[in-house]
């Protein structure tokens, strides 16, 4: 389902995302009505971010989104949890709620995965619009600028976007990180996610 909606993103991700929002809810995480997808191995400089209505089967948005600074450049590369790394995390969020603070309207994630991404809202990880994640910035720079761990997006849709997702919604975020993709509770629940 996720892949019809999205041809240009990569279906075996799309996959992925589907099978660990259906595992959580087999884990006890209420099932969400929409799925963000983040495919960490696109350059920043094309889109890679997807939100999926799993209620309606429809792509909502596919948007550029920015990585940590200690990340890498164009490409994500490096991935923590730590506090102060000024890198993004992998793995299952649940979105909470949104607020308005310095960087506007912005969205509070909670990691779901022990060391993992489980630091995500002690270190202030949210989705928000940035100046810094624009086409223009894409095609000038050869790539968008670079976050504090955040999946930074376009300002001009983060309202809507971040309504999409606030409320216990859920974010996938991909990168084929081996012993993340080993040891994920939500990637080997058996048998096929939905999709």
């Amino acid at each position: 389902m996720l892949e019809e909606a999205a041809p240009a993103a990569n279906p075996e991700v799309l996959h992925l995302a589907a099978q660990a929002a259906a595992c959580a809810v087999k884990q006890g995480v209420p099932a969400a009505g929409r799925l963000a997808v983040i495919d960490y191995t696109r350059p920043s400089d094309q889109a890679r971010l997807w939100v999926f209505d799993l209620e309606q089967h429809k792509l909502l948005f596919q948007e550029l989104v920015a990585h940590g600074r200690n990340s890498g450049g164009n490409f994500a590369q490096r991935f923590s949890n730590d506090t102060g790394s000024l890198e993004s995390s992998l793995g299952l969020f649940r979105m909470l709620d949104a607020y308005s603070g310095n960087n506007g309207v912005s969205l509070r994630m909670a990691g779901l995965e022990p060391g993992v991404n489980d630091r995500a809202l002690e270190r202030n990880l949210v989705i928000h619009g940035a100046p810094y994640v624009s086409p223009y910035i894409a095609a000038s720079t050869g790539r968008v600028g670079r976050s504090w761990g955040r999946p930074a997006v376009r300002k001009e849709v983060a309202r809507p976007l971040i309504d999409a997702l606030k409320g216990g919604q859920l974010l996938f975020a991909y990168y084929p990180d081996r012993h993340w993709l080993e040891s994920s509770r939500f990637l080997h629940c058996g048998g096929p996610g939905p999709g």
